[in-house]
């Protein structure tokens, strides 16, 4: 299954990705860190105010498939590494190939870029969302404890993915 994935730049879109935030978050992460984090890092992160600063002023790039998911991807071209911000699937649209196809986005804006690592932070209890990181290839390479304010931390892995200048043939 192949679902389009468009660049956000309209309001519409950047609403559209607050909205899905808000559903695939409160039903997924709620039980791993709990209410009050959830309803925090959305405020701080994944609101419509957020988003839009993220795009215009922190070189963000979000990517929204409508009704099913978005990434959030942030090169950083003098290291040559992008960072796999955010990656959320609604549950109903899991195991559908999207999250692939989001990760394959990601390599190929890494390649266009000229970056060579993608990596990401994962919270550590996230079995699912580690398991089908390892299996498109990113490996573990730290752990990291984040204060993120409001007396709240992410417990996370980092984990990478060498990217090839060009991508692999079939």
């Amino acid at each position: 299954m192949s679902t389009t994935l468009e660049k956000v730049t309209t309001p519409s879109q950047i609403a559209a990705v607050a909205e899905l935030a808000r559903e695939i978050w409160e039903a997924h992460y709620t039980p791993l860190i709990g209410t009050a984090q959830v309803a925090y890092m959305l405020a701080r992160f994944q609101s419509e105010a957020a988003i839009a600063q993220q795009i215009t002023m922190s070189g963000f790039e979000y990517y929204l498939a409508p009704e099913a998911g978005y990434l959030a991807l942030v090169p950083d071209l003098d290291e040559r590494r992008m960072l796999l911000s955010k990656i959320y699937v609604r549950e109903s649209q899991r195991r559908t190939g999207l999250g692939r196809q989001m990760v394959d986005l990601a390599e190929q804006r890494c390649r266009e870029t000229g970056c060579t690592t993608l990596w990401l932070t994962v919270n550590r209890h996230n079995s699912i969302a580690l398991a089908f990181y390892e299996r498109v290839g990113f490996v573990k390479a730290r752990k990291l404890v984040t204060d993120i304010g409001g007396g709240f931390v992410m417990d996370d892995w980092q984990l990478e993915k060498e990217i090839p200048v060009t991508p692999p043939q079939p």
